[in-house]
């Protein structure tokens, strides 16, 4: 089973992405922030991240360049 991590600030739209996702047959991770998103990929290593661009504190740009150095 395929396994998404979806990290996203705004409540409503994760619980949406989540169910949609979910009806798919995917099996999803959450994070509200960037920074435990990172911890999530560390913990996880899902198949798929889709993360928000424009979050506080650790942005959508900063996940991407920690997640792309965990090996």
């Amino acid at each position: 089973m395929t396994t998404v991590l979806i990290i996203e600030e705004n409540r409503e739209i994760l619980e949406k992405t989540v169910e949609i996702l979910e009806l798919e047959g995917y099996k999803t991770l959450t994070a509200s922030d960037g920074g435990i998103g990172i911890e999530q990929v560390r913990k996880h290593r899902p198949d798929i991240v889709l993360c928000d661009i424009m979050m506080p504190e650790v942005d959508g740009y900063q996940v991407l360049k920690a997640i792309t150095t965990i090996s």
